[in-house]
């Protein structure tokens, strides 16, 4: 049921896969609970696998459809795979590995249906990376949500509670919106998928003008909620604080969601072939965003926890994603497709770090107050600390400076230069100045003024060490291979401004013959 035999059905196992475990592992929990956790780790790993072996496919611009239930689209319900669909992919893979491994050191046994929410979430950002249906990015955002309001809860506690209640109050708003838009457009156009779209909204006349519009921003204020923009990102700083380690690493992809589907929307449908909704983001989007960066700097440099900085510095890289895509030009979305790679392995694995270096200071967590040392695991602890916040802050030698090196050298062409260069250049700094306030306090400040922590931290695991280690060698991995992945983010935006070969692609798979008719050869 695709376009190229050679992907028979390869498209799909990023849905299927984590739909089908999800639900073997909720009967498992209740017979063999020993298995839950193997059987998780192992279904992440085929993640991985699959997602890098279906990157390589689409890295070389083949645009490719799978038809679910061999209807041909717009009818049926499509599936696509580009180099961005196939680089989301692999970025929600090995975050999802990371967590994983780290749960295992006792997360994952601070409540129930842990492993089995985990693989709901990622078959609903899987879904959302694929889906070419516009009605089925909400149903796969709904599904991400649900698994991620009872990952977010995890754990249990005043604060979690807290936060699930502002973070669910916010996204049911969002997905209220979100329906009244999809029935705007598909009752102007007659259909929701992307491709279809694509064509019938360029064709449009001035009498739907207005409709197709406020449709588009309708669509716009959701993704900016998923995206935590201002003035949405209400629910970010405290749903990302209060969430575990492992959960909140892995909602470092869920972020990215709404970035995606601007970038994807506001290209495909409402990019400059757009008709009487042509570029309509781009007046507000960037205008949004560059105050997005203002509050984050101020955010940061206000946090007296380390989770916090850490979700500030998310929210940061959101107003970095979406100022470089609201720029409306091909390397704008290759700034910010360079960017997103190493924003989101850096943001999940300083959740993960501060984690470590919370449960290690005993009472006092993540508060930024100076304490006397550990004897042991301090040093590396600092040096890893280092190495991060050189890259959350974007300094060279890592990639982090060279994406936004990237964003800025996008912006010369602007109206927003000035703008531009100065908040992000000014943010950043505000950034650096927390990492480093931070990094100087925890590690370095009052070493003996204080008492010892009153209750002894958890120590470290295996598990901790390794998905750490992880994280930090794709970090790095990144900046060595700066150049192809600069060549990539350059091809995909190119990609995504080309809109041709995806509505050719989705529109023009044809259903699979059957192999065997039930009724054929039967007399009449």
């Amino acid at each position: 049921m695709t376009a190229e035999a050679g992907l028979s059905h390869w498209i799909v196992v990023p849905v299927v896969l984590p739909l089908l475990v999800g639900g073997l592992l909720v009967l498992l929990e209740r017979t063999r609970p020993a298995l839950v956790r193997e059987v998780s780790l192992l279904a992440v790993l085929s993640q991985v696998a699959v997602a890098v072996y279906l990157f390589g496919y689409a890295a070389g611009g083949t645009v490719s459809a799978y038809l679910l239930g061999n209807w041909p689209a717009p009818f049926g319900i499509a599936l696509a795979l580009d180099r961005l669909s196939a680089l989301m992919l692999v970025l929600t893979a090995v975050v999802a590995l990371a967590s994983v491994v780290y749960a295992r050191a006792g997360d994952e046994a601070r409540g129930a249906h842990f492993h089995a929410l985990f693989q709901f979430q990622l078959m609903g950002l899987n879904g959302a990376f694929l889906t070419a249906d516009l009605f089925n990015l909400f149903v796969f955002f709904e599904v991400l949500l649900i698994a991620s309001y009872g990952l977010l809860l995890h754990g249990l506690g005043a604060a979690r509670l807290r936060a699930a209640l502002h973070y669910v109050t916010f996204n049911l708003a969002g997905s209220a919106l979100f329906l009244i838009a999809v029935a705007m457009l598909f009752g102007v156009t007659g259909t929701l998928n992307m491709a279809d779209l694509a064509g019938r909204v360029a064709a449009l006349g001035a009498d739907d003008a207005v409709l197709v519009r406020s449709a588009a921003l309708l669509l716009l204020v959701v993704f900016c909620v998923k995206a935590a923009l201002l003035p949405l990102y209400f629910w970010l700083p405290d749903a990302y604080g209060a969430a575990s380690a492992p959960v909140a690493a892995l909602f470092a992809i869920m972020t990215k969601v709404g970035v995606y589907a601007i970038a994807r929307m506001y290209t495909l449908v409402f990019g400059e072939g757009g008709g009487v909704a042509a570029d309509v983001a781009w007046p507000w989007l960037p205008l949004f965003a560059l105050a997005t960066l203002v509050l984050a700097a101020v955010g940061a440099l206000a946090a007296i926890r380390m989770r916090t900085l850490t979700a500030y510095i998310v929210i940061a890289s959101a107003g970095t994603l979406l100022l470089s895509i609201g720029l409306g030009t091909a390397g704008g979305v290759a700034a910010a497709v360079f960017y997103m790679v190493n924003s989101t392995l850096v943001a999940a694995a300083l959740f993960l770090l501060v984690d470590r270096i919370a449960a290690m200071r005993g009472e006092t967590g993540d508060l930024m107050r100076p304490l006397p040392l550990p004897e042991q695991g301090w040093a590396r602890h600092g040096v890893l600390f280092a190495v991060i916040a050189v890259a959350a802050a974007g300094l060279p030698p890592l990639a982090g400076f060279l994406g936004k090196g990237f964003v800025l050298d996008a912006a010369r062409a602007s109206p927003l230069t000035g703008a531009t260069w100065t908040v992000v250049l000014l943010s950043s700094l505000g950034v650096m100045i927390a990492l480093a306030r931070a990094g100087t306090t925890v590690f370095w400040a009052a070493q003996g003024r204080f008492e010892a922590p009153a209750v002894a931290g958890r120590p470290a695991r295996a598990a901790h060490r390794v998905a750490l280690g992880w994280l930090l060698l794709l970090v790095i991995a990144n900046a060595l291979f700066a150049g192809p992945l600069a060549q990539f983010a350059q091809a995909t935006a190119r990609q995504l401004e080309e809109r041709s070969p995806y509505i050719a692609a989705v529109l023009g798979t044809q259903p699979v013959p059957p192999l065997w008719v039930p009724r054929q050869g039967m007399k009449k």
